[in-house]
């Protein structure tokens, strides 16, 4: 049985009403048939639900259809893609542990390693997603090295990692290969495959697909999920039974929504490529793509983010983003809705300028979330927002040079 049958077909067990669709299981806790059931739910020698914090039938389910479809054992929910994170590293890191890690993470994860983690005693070490195989063994610590972090693709420079390489690395010295899955989604990349020991995801975005919940989620073997949840159980970063619900719905279009995002997104980047007033355009399928090859390897296809720059720095980015008619302005992404943004402001606003260097984060930078629109619509609203955003900012160039000649 193929996985989007199954993504469809998997469900809770059906209750006494013989529901089609699975109901909400809006409760906080459970109720024992018997103390003698209580006591073995506790011990744990008789599985069931007790408490909401712990499981629910609704999340159970979301993490069984997310397991099937990443080929993991076994996984956690949690009430944001950050609290998966978090709980991946918190979990299985202890103080003087060292971590090495891609320099292109999303702002919030950076400030897990270098802000919260430091406080801890557990050290890290940066590397570029191109270093070579040897540039990352001699970045890991025979002993404290613990986990490898990463992300790819990277947000938001698209930047991959070649995981059968970090694969090997892994069987050499047995650290931990921890990768955020959430821009290809599973039904692009399935790191697990790869070698990773662990998939992440901020179910927020494609597994969502819609902007309307909250959600995070980890996947991976038995033996490393179970020190996971029990930090979540203890800490109680918990996904809402209403969230789950919404999330594990949506992951029965998962397949088509991708399709269709990855189609847009691989036609407006070979638009916009062409375009003589965009200075850059980066997407891992676009052959310009300085890590193509790769992408093709251990992606199925490129995804629904597109970077472009813009000469003209955040003015132009401002009169770019005015001059857009369809796409909303917002910091999230993997919504139906095309989404763009400028990370240099939003989402990577509070690294140093020397890191966002590292990175490639300039000032017209722009990430683009492609949507489900039809693409000749979000072509022509691209082509006409550069070609406004260019006139305002030529206007501007003229403006103040008058205004020095006059001066003078």
């Amino acid at each position: 049985m193929k996985k989007q049958t199954k993504a469809i077909r998997t469900q809770a067990a059906k209750s006494q009403n013989r529901e089609h669709s699975v109901p909400l299981y809006l409760t906080s806790s459970f109720a024992f048939e018997s103390a003698e059931q209580g006591k073995a739910l506790f011990d744990e020698t008789e599985d069931g639900n007790i408490y909401s914090r712990f499981s629910n039938p609704n999340v159970t389910e979301f993490v069984d259809k997310v397991c099937m479809l990443e080929n993991a054992e076994d996984g956690i929910a949690t009430g944001t893609g950050m609290a998966a994170v978090f709980a991946s590293m918190a979990a299985l890191l202890k103080s003087g542990d060292h971590i090495v890690a891609c320099r292109a993470l999303f702002g919030s994860a950076h400030q897990i390693i270098t802000q919260i983690l430091s406080k801890w005693g557990i050290t890290h070490t940066y590397l570029d997603a191109t270093a070579t195989e040897a540039e990352w063994e001699e970045a890991i610590q025979a002993n404290p090295t613990k986990m490898v972090y990463l992300e790819t693709p990277s947000n938001p420079g698209l930047e991959l990692v070649d995981l059968t390489m970090l694969a090997r690395l892994k069987a050499k010295y047995g650290f931990i290969l921890n990768v955020d899955n959430c821009f290809a989604t599973p039904i692009l990349q399935l790191p697990i495959d790869l070698g990773a020991d662990l998939s992440i995801h901020s179910a927020t975005k494609y597994m969502d697909g819609q902007g309307r919940v909250l959600g995070g989620i980890v996947v991976g073997s038995k033996e490393l999920i179970q020190p996971i949840r029990f930090f979540a159980r203890h800490t109680g970063p918990s996904l809402s039974p209403f969230n789950a619900w919404v999330l594990s719905k949506s992951l029965e279009t998962l397949e088509l929504r991708m399709d269709r995002h990855c189609s847009n997104a691989l036609a407006l980047a070979e638009a916009l490529d062409v375009h003589p007033d965009v200075a850059l355009v980066k997407y891992p399928f676009l052959p310009s793509h300085p890590q193509y090859e790769l992408a093709k390897q251990q992606m199925s296809a490129g995804g629904a983010i597109v970077t472009i720059e813009l000469d003209g720095g955040f003015e132009r980015v401002s009169a770019f983003f005015a001059a857009l008619q369809i796409p909303t302005l917002s910091s999230n992404l993997g919504d139906s809705r095309t989404i763009v943004t400028n990370p240099n402001t939003t989402t990577h606003a509070k690294l140093k300028p020397e890191e966002k260097a590292a990175l490639g984060i300039t000032p017209g930078l722009i990430r683009i979330s492609v949507g489900l629109e039809a693409i000749e619509d979000l072509i022509a609203d691209f082509t006409q927002a550069i070609e406004k955003s260019a006139d305002v900012v030529a206007a501007t160039v003229v403006t103040a040079d008058v205004v020095k000649e006059n001066v003078a």
